[in-house]
């Protein structure tokens, strides 16, 4: 029903900023909501966070002012700006789309390194 591609990740240094793109394509009136998971290795996925149809923004407490969830509805995109980045976010990054009928999908994921 909807497909999510993330695209923006790689190896930065702590302090730096790598800023993650979504972009969905498929029933896009079918989306609730959207939002940025990370897993680490040998952790459980994470909610990073998250911004429903409506705008409202929702993040972790661990990345709460340090990243930004955004939208452009016109592009179909979601993106998730990260700054002060620390060693603790490096991760593989998620977008997931919320949908309508309980559906979720998944996007492939992306690699953030950030070197201490």
């Amino acid at each position: 029903q909807v497909q999510l591609v993330e695209s923006g990740g790689g190896l930065v240094q702590a302090g730096g900023s790598l800023r993650l793109s979504c972009a969905a394509s498929g029933i896009i009136a079918m989306i609730k909501a959207m939002g940025w998971y990370r897993q680490a290795p040998g952790k459980e996925r994470e909610l990073v966070a998250g911004i429903t149809r409506g705008g409202v923004t929702n993040y972790a407490n661990s990345v709460n002012g340090r990243f930004t969830i955004s939208r452009v509805n016109a592009e179909n995109t979601v993106y998730l700006q990260m700054n002060s980045l620390k060693s603790e976010d490096t991760a593989v990054y998620y977008c997931n789309a919320d949908l309508m009928l309980g559906i979720t999908s998944w996007g492939q994921g992306t690699q953030v390194t950030v070197s201490s």
